[in-house]
């Protein structure tokens, strides 16, 4: 599966639908795509074979299916984060905030774009499992920023919009910084 969409597309600037509960098939193989794919990407052979880049999220808007779904798969500190969700929300979030010192990158944008992304430091996140179990997850850190990444998609929202154009490296005010 690599219809991954480029900026530019329509679709990633659209508000995503919210998926009906319980999931169609459709919905729920879509979702189970999305995962497997970020997975795949983290294959060093699969990715080789498929020509995947390696990404940690993938919003469906990514690839053209305007509905409210998210992947999730990445390691921090030993602990793994692998989470396919419908309707993700952020239902609360932190003051302070936090941003990748190296800039955050996307799989549909082909081009490095320079500068800090300010983010939440802490979210707490409320959405739906393949289970359909409804899962509250609270995150800080990588994950943190991957699933506002994300979620943003679902919004119509790209990474660089909130890069300070003027001043991309200047460092968002009550904010820590996270190596990568």
């Amino acid at each position: 599966m690599d219809n991954i969409i480029r900026e530019g597309h329509p679709t990633l600037r659209q508000m995503a639908k919210e998926v009906t509960l319980p999931p169609s098939a459709e919905d729920r193989k879509t979702l189970e795509e999305l995962l497997q794919y970020v997975k795949n990407s983290q294959d060093p052979e699969m990715a080789e074979k498929y020509g995947l880049r390696p990404g940690i999220g993938l919003a469906a808007p990514q690839i053209n299916v305007s509905k409210r779904m998210i992947a999730v798969h990445l390691r921090e500190d030993d602990v793994l984060y692998s989470f396919a969700l419908f309707n993700p929300k952020i239902i609360s979030h932190s003051v302070k905030k936090s941003y990748l010192t190296a800039g955050e990158g996307c799989l549909s944008v082909d081009r490095a774009v320079p500068g800090y992304v300010p983010r939440y430091a802490k979210i707490k996140v409320k959405g739906t499992n393949l289970d359909g179990e409804e899962t509250i997850v609270e995150l800080k850190g990588l994950p943190a920023i991957c699933f506002q990444h994300e979620i943003d998609h679902l919004n119509g929202v790209m990474f660089y919009d909130h890069i300070d154009m003027e001043n991309p490296f200047a460092e968002p005010e009550n904010a820590i910084p996270i190596e990568r």
